[in-house]
């Protein structure tokens, strides 16, 4: 009797189960691995859209169905969580009998024998087409322009900076052309917006027709597209754009029966001769549009440089050349700048500012050097061997702690940060005694990378540092995502503070901020003991500036080989202020 119950019980209970899985619209299986069976529990017909006979009973069975593309990835997830490294949690496609895919969310575990064997999986599927979808659309939104299908103008940059690197490494000459559609605004005006979208679309799909299929197409604006020719002559250049204007000058477009004459304008540059970034390419094709435009429109206009874009064209290139012989024959070199403690002005650390050594010996400022190294692509190169300076001074010196910027192109660079890491890795005393800053601005452009840079080089036993504090509006969520363990408050907010209260009210608000997260923080182009002694005053941590010493490139420490400098570590003081920490 007592058993009957029991079964009783059990079979109730089961069928709740199945209840509770036909409610929730999910399948639960369990794949018996010895004998290959696997038995559902749930409206498995409905839920893999087959009839009742064609419901896989076996592994085998299921497999066939399953999207080839997925079933690798399948497969290598249950090898690995038989192998008991990591649990079974995967997605994949299934072919229904109408042959359209539906997706899984597929859950589950093993169970081994004692002999170690596996003999059973049991999981559960949902399914999850709808939110794949979701994200394939969301994917393409952040890709493609949703007018036409083409690349948005973030996908055209990052194409054009491909095509621009490969150009600068091997050689080969390139084009970028601006295509605006000429008094776009009236066909709105006399048609209505949506004649202009079928506008645009149809130059879209003629643009697709005139060029070849290694040409990259992309929206650059609400009337504009921009295009990337790589390996292209000037002369082919000027035969592409001569051909695109054509074919929209020969076949009017048809809108409600309206056959509507449209013409484009087209600017050109080449690359890299007229421009070596992306930012400058896209800047001078749009010039030569405008110029288009101004002379009548229906035309092709290439980029040209006045004369004196050209002499500074030539000047910028002249010093690049410089830079780069510099970078061979080891003549950029740091000047180092103290930065004191706020109360007891002892020095707490240096930071590191790039210089160049000219040939006839004189010494020349990041400041005249800098802007044309980032225009001229060479930022990369500059960053890495600021990090061997640094390394090479930390490991000749251990009584110092030294700071030195990186460029927001290097912040994104993986290249560099593997370099960092190897330099790094094992030698947490020379990790503990570098502070790598970055600057706001770069930091907020992409803030989840720049929080896992962050958070890489925190890892390694390195100060972060965020430079410019206040130039670029960080917010309290920013401070929170990056982690940093220093803000360099912007020195524009440090001139004149005497005789400015908005800087002074400025300051104490980021002060305030920075304090929320217990941050050390730095105060820059310190000039004056009035300033200096404000500072202090509104609990600022450290001060740097020409009062307190000018950038060296041989301070008492690197002329004498001990000097018992304190380490600027920070420590958490009584009253909750971080502090540099003394020896």
């Amino acid at each position: 009797m007592l058993q009957s119950i029991s079964r009783d019980e059990s079979l109730a209970e089961l069928e709740r189960l199945r209840a509770a899985v036909d409610g929730s619209g999910d399948l639960v299986y369990s794949w018996d691995l010895a004998t290959d069976r696997i038995d559902w529990v749930g409206r498995a017909a409905d839920f893999l859209g087959l009839s009742s006979a064609t419901v896989p009973r076996s592994g085998d069975r299921f497999h066939s169905r399953i999207n080839p593309e997925d079933l690798p990835a399948r497969m290598q997830a249950l090898s690995e969580h038989f192998a008991g490294t990591m649990g079974y949690d995967c997605e994949y496609r299934i072919r229904a009998s109408d042959g359209e895919f539906r997706w899984v969310h597929d859950r589950g575990t093993v169970e081994i024998s004692p002999g170690g064997t596996p003999v059973r999986l049991s999981g559960m599927l949902r399914l999850v087409t709808q939110r794949k979808q979701n994200e394939t659309r969301l994917e393409h939104l952040a890709n493609y322009d949703e007018l036409t299908g083409h690349y948005n103008k973030l996908r055209l940059r990052e194409a054009l900076d491909y095509a621009l690197a490969y150009s600068l490494r091997y050689g080969p000459p390139g084009a970028f052309l601006a295509v605006g559609i000429d008094q776009l605004d009236r066909i709105n005006t006399a048609y209505g917006s949506a004649a202009g979208d079928r506008v645009l679309v149809e130059v879209a799909r003629r643009l697709d027709q005139c060029l070849r299929t290694t040409d990259v197409i992309g929206r650059l604006g609400s009337d504009r597209f921009g295009v990337v020719l790589a390996f292209c002559s000037p002369d082919d250049t000027a035969m592409i754009g001569e051909r695109i204007v054509e074919a929209m000058r020969q076949t009017p477009i048809v809108i409600d029966t309206n056959s509507v004459h449209v013409t484009l304008s087209i600017g050109s540059v080449h690359f890299p001769d007229q421009a070596r970034t992306s930012f400058d390419v896209i800047i001078n094709a749009e010039a030569a549009l405008l110029k288009a435009k101004s002379s009548g429109r229906d035309c092709v206009k290439p980029f040209e440089m006045s004369e004196e874009q050209r002499l500074n064209h030539r000047a910028n290139m002249e010093l690049g050349e410089q830079v780069t012989e510099a970078l061979k024959e080891d003549r950029l070199v740091f000047a180092y700048q103290p930065v004191v403690d706020a109360l007891t002005h002892e020095v707490r650390y240096y930071e590191c500012l790039l210089r160049m050594i000219a040939r006839d010996g004189s010494v020349i400022a990041a400041g005249r050097f800098i802007p044309v190294v980032e225009r001229l692509g060479l930022m990369r190169a500059i960053d890495r061997r600021a990090l061997e300076l640094v390394v090479r001074d930390l490991e000749e010196h251990p009584e110092v702690t030294l700071a030195f910027n990186i460029s927001g192109v290097t912040a994104a660079d993986r290249g560099w940060l593997r370099a960092l890491i190897a330099q790094l890795k094992g030698r947490r005393d020379l990790a503990n005694r570098m502070i790598v800053e970055i600057t706001e601005t770069a930091a907020l452009f992409d803030i989840d990378d720049s929080a896992r840079f962050v958070s890489v080089l925190r890892n390694l036993g390195c100060e972060v540092a965020l430079d410019d504090f206040g130039a670029g509006y960080t917010t309290f969520r920013h401070l929170k995502a990056l982690t940093v363990d220093v803000v360099k408050i912007d020195g524009s907010f440090v001139r004149d503070l005497a005789h400015s209260t908005e800087n002074q009210l400025f300051i104490r608000n980021l002060l305030s901020l920075a304090q929320v997260f217990n941050l050390v923080t730095v105060a820059e182009c310190v000039e004056t003991n009035e300033e200096a002694a404000i500072l202090a005053n509104e609990g600022v941590d450290l001060l740097q500036g020409y009062f307190f010493g000018k950038p060296e490139l041989t301070p008492a420490w690197r002329r004498q080989t001990i000097m018992p400098l304190p380490l600027p570590r920070f420590a958490a003081a009584p009253s909750g202020r971080r502090q540099p920490a003394t020896i």
